[in-house]
């Protein structure tokens, strides 16, 4: 086998081509499906508010905390380099500005992988392993209706109300470092972030956010859904699907972040 793959490369790269393409269409078969089951009837708002609770208000707290020392770090940096120019009462705009258009949405959605995206891979997973979704199967219960648009309607309400919270409380952390700490005028901080951040920045951080929102319970479903189509089985699986679900999460939001940000600016 290996002898047919180096004397082949061109064959071998094709069919590895080949097998990513039919992932990618299977992630966006079960991406649609689980969005356009959002809207079947009945609705099931009960299990969108308790994933609501799960992904979104048991994350507050390290959204706070995580935005506020996230806040004060910028407010730091952003002085030591405005300062060198005579601009530190630029300092509330850059802070904001940083916080709304890139910082807010990203390390948002970063915190939920780790809290909440791993949670529902291994959930999943677990429930995949354990026949669980094959019980739900033979009850004609459609397992993506049931277990992931409840958490796709879910992260949609969550991610961008974890991302304001995030900006609101970077902006105070960065008002901290800057007025309390480093003496800048408590008016001018918060003049200058006024005066800098637009409704068309804080829409476009709320479309980031949604979009995170999107991939990150598209990817850790998925992997947590077809778990048992691994090499590894049982709890090794299921290790190992949630730690791809963390890994490819933060690669891709990453990259969308840079695929939004090019189109935004």
């Amino acid at each position: 086998m290996n002898f047919v793959m180096l004397k082949n490369p061109l064959s071998t790269l094709g069919r590895l081509t080949i097998l990513r393409i039919r992932e990618l269409g299977s992630v966006a078969i079960f991406f649609l499906q689980g969005f356009f089951y959002i809207f079947s009837f009945p609705l099931q708002i009960v299990k969108t508010v308790q994933q609501i609770y799960f992904i979104g208000t048991k994350s507050i707290f390290v959204i706070i905390l995580t935005g506020t020392f996230t806040g004060m770090v910028l407010g730091f940096q952003g002085y030591y380099t405005l300062v060198k120019f005579g601009s530190e009462g630029l300092l509330g705009a850059a802070v904001a500005l940083s916080l709304i258009r890139e910082m807010g949405p990203v390390m948002t959605a970063i915190m939920v992988i780790a809290r909440a995206g791993s949670s529902i891979a291994a959930e999943i997973g677990i429930m995949r392993i354990s026949e669980q979704i094959d019980a739900l199967e033979t009850m004609d219960i459609n397992p993506i209706r049931y277990l992931v648009s409840p958490r796709f309607a879910a992260a949609l309400i969550s991610f961008p109300l974890l991302t304001a919270l995030f900006n609101v409380v970077g902006i105070f952390g960065g008002y901290v470092t800057g007025s309390v700490l480093l003496g800048i005028n408590p008016g001018t901080y918060f003049f200058r972030v006024e005066s800098a951040v637009s409704m068309e920045d804080i829409t476009g951080g709320f479309i980031k956010s949604i979009v995170f929102g999107a991939v990150v319970v598209t990817v850790c479903c998925f992997q947590g859904f077809f778990t048992h189509t691994r090499a590894e089985f049982g709890a090794k699986g299921v290790s190992s699907a949630t730690t791809s679900a963390v890994v490819i999460s933060c690669v891709l939001i990453l990259i969308v972040d840079y695929v939004l940000t090019s189109f935004f600016l």
